[in-house]
C-alpha cells in the first residue's frame, strides 16, 4: 500500500529548533521525465502556446525549460512540475490561480515559474485554485474557491495571489482537487479537507452548514479540517492510503481493507450509490468495494472513470456525449461498468474532465472519449466519441503518453520519447 514515511521525531530539540521533517513519498508522485503536450481551447492561455494560439485540435508541444514529471489541468489554467521540483503555470490568472505576477501582457499565456521556498513533489489544480506539496509534506496553495454565490476566497483573508503555506502541522503525502475543494492525505492515513461544501464534497460539514459554513462562518470550511470516518462494520476509525476527487466528489481508499469510501454530489450515481442522494459524510461504496481492488479514480462533472489493480477501465454515472465510453444510448450507470473497447489492454492512468474521459495504456497509447466540441479529445475534429478512440498526431509519432489531465476545456498530456526515454523536443 502506498504510504508516506513516518515523521521524524528528533529527541534532541533542546535548542528550540523544530524537528527535521523527512522526505515524503506516495505512489502518485511522478518520476518519469517527459514533455508537455496540450490541446483544446486556449482562449485564456491555458494551452501555454502564447496569446496568438487559442485552439488546438491535436496535441501541441509546450515549451518548458526542464523535464516535467507531472501535469495538471485546472478549469482554465495548467500546472506543470519539473524534475527539479519547480512549478510552472499558465492560463487564466483572474483569481490568482497562476500564483505569479502576470502584469506583463501575454505572460499568462506562456509557462512561468512560481516562487515556492521548497522543492515540490506534487501539484494539483481546481477551477481557480492550485496547490503544491513540498518534499517534506507541507502544502502551499494559491487562488480562490467559489460556490453558487460566487467568490469565497482561498482563506478567510480572501483570494491568495501568491503561494500561501496552508498546512504546516501535519505531514501531507498526497493532495487532490475538485472544482472548488482540496483534500489532503496525511502520513498517518488521515484526511483534511477545505473549500466549497455545498454538495457534501468536504465530507465533514453537515448539510445545514454547507453554504459558507452557515452561522459558523467561512472559517469552518476554509480552514483545513479532519474528515472522520468509521470503518465499515467496526467502531474503529478508518485510515486511508489514497484519495481522489471529481468536480464535486471525493473518493478515498481504506488502508487495511481496500474499501472505497465516497462523498459529495451523486445526482447521476457518480459516487456509486444507486439512489441519486448526495453524501455529506463518507460512506463505504458497496458497488466499488465489492467489485475488486482499485488503483485510481477520476471524476468529471457527472461521471467517474475508475482503474482497477489489473489495469481495466470502468465508468459510472451520466451517459450523454459518450463520456462513459460504452457507446450510444448506454443509459446512466449505477455501478462501475467495464469499458469493453479497452478490456484487452492494461491501462496505467485515467482521467475525467467535465464531459470527457481518457486512458493511457502500459505501452503509452492514449485513448479519449466523450464530448468533442472543445477539441479536448485531441482527435483533430470536434465530433463526440462514444467509445475510446486512439489519439494520434505528429507530437505522438515519436512519443508515448505517461499521464493525462483534463481541464474545463483543454487537455494536458505528459509524454516521453519512445526511442530512449529522453525529453528533447
Amino acid at each position: 500500500m502506498p504510504q508516506g514515511k513516518k515523521r521524524t521525531l528528533e529527541k534532541n530539540n533542546h535548542n528550540g529548533t523544530k524537528p527535521k521533517r523527512l522526505k515524503v513519498t506516495h505512489d502518485s508522485h511522478g518520476s518519469v521525465h517527459g514533455v508537455v503536450l496540450a490541446c483544446g481551447q486556449g482562449d485564456v492561455g491555458q494551452l501555454g502556446l502564447g496569446v496568438d494560439i487559442t485552439e488546438r485540435t491535436r496535441l501541441a508541444y509546450v515549451e518548458i525549460p526542464d523535464p516535467v514529471i507531472q501535469v495538471c489541468a485546472g478549469g482554465m489554467h495548467t500546472v506543470c512540475l519539473t524534475n527539479t521540483g519547480q512549478v510552472f503555470t499558465f492560463g487564466c490568472n483572474d483569481e490568482g490561480a497562476l500564483g505569479r505576477d502576470t502584469s506583463v501582457e501575454g505572460s499568462d499565456a506562456k509557462p512561468g515559474k512560481v516562487n515556492i521556498p521548497a522543492p515540490i513533489v506534487m501539484v494539483t489544480a481546481g477551477d481557480s485554485h492550485t496547490a503544491a506539496l513540498t518534499d517534506d509534506g507541507r502544502v502551499y496553495a494559491w487562488g480562490n474557491f467559489r460556490d453558487a454565490n460566487g467568490s469565497m476566497g482561498l482563506t478567510t483573508n480572501g483570494i491568495e495571489k501568491t503561494p500561501f503555506e496552508l498546512i504546516q502541522e501535519e505531514v501531507i503525502v498526497k493532495m487532490v482537487s475538485g472544482s472548488d475543494h482540496l483534500v489532503c492525505l496525511t502520513d498517518r492515513g488521515d484526511l483534511l479537507s477545505l473549500g466549497c461544501a455545498e454538495q457534501g464534497q468536504l465530507g465533514r460539514i453537515a448539510e445545514c452548514f454547507a453554504t459558507r459554513g452557515g452561522r459558523k462562518g467561512l472559517d469552518m470550511i476554509l480552514s483545513p479540517g479532519r474528515v472522520k470516518v468509521k470503518r465499515f462494520k467496526t467502531r474503529k476509525m478508518a485510515q486511508f492510503c489514497d484519495v481522489w476527487a471529481g468536480a464535486y466528489t471525493t473518493f478515498a481508499k481504506e488502508k487495511e481493507t481496500g474499501d472505497i469510501y465516497a462523498w459529495g454530489l451523486n445526482n447521476y450515481y457518480q459516487l456509486g450509490f444507486n439512489d441519486m442522494v448526495n453524501r455529506f459524510i463518507p460512506e463505504r461504496v458497496t458497488s466499488f468495494s465489492e467489485k475488486g481492488s482499485w488503483s485510481m479514480l477520476s471524476g468529471g462533472q457527472h461521471h467517474t472513470v475508475a482503474l482497477d489493480s489489473k489495469g481495466k477501465v470502468y465508468t459510472i454515472g451520466r451517459e450523454d456525449y459518450g463520456r462513459l465510453g460504452l457507446d450510444k444510448n448506454c443509459g446512466e450507470k449505477q455501478e462501475p461498468t467495464l469499458v469493453p473497447a479497452l478490456q484487452d489492454f492494461t491501462c496505467v492512468n485515467v482521467a475525467a474532465g467535465g464531459c470527457v474521459s481518457f486512458a493511457v495504456t502500459n505501452d503509452g497509447t492514449l485513448y479519449s472519449w466523450g464530448m468533442g466540441s472543445n477539441n479536448q479529445l485531441g482527435s483533430g475534429d470536434d465530433e463526440d466519441q462514444f467509445v475510446p478512440t486512439k489519439v494520434a498526431g505528429k507530437q505522438l509519432e515519436s512519443r508515448s503518453a505517461v499521464m493525462v489531465s483534463a481541464g474545463g476545456q483543454h487537455t494536458v498530456v505528459l509524454a516521453k520519447s519512445i526511442e530512449n526515454g529522453d525529453t528533447n523536443h
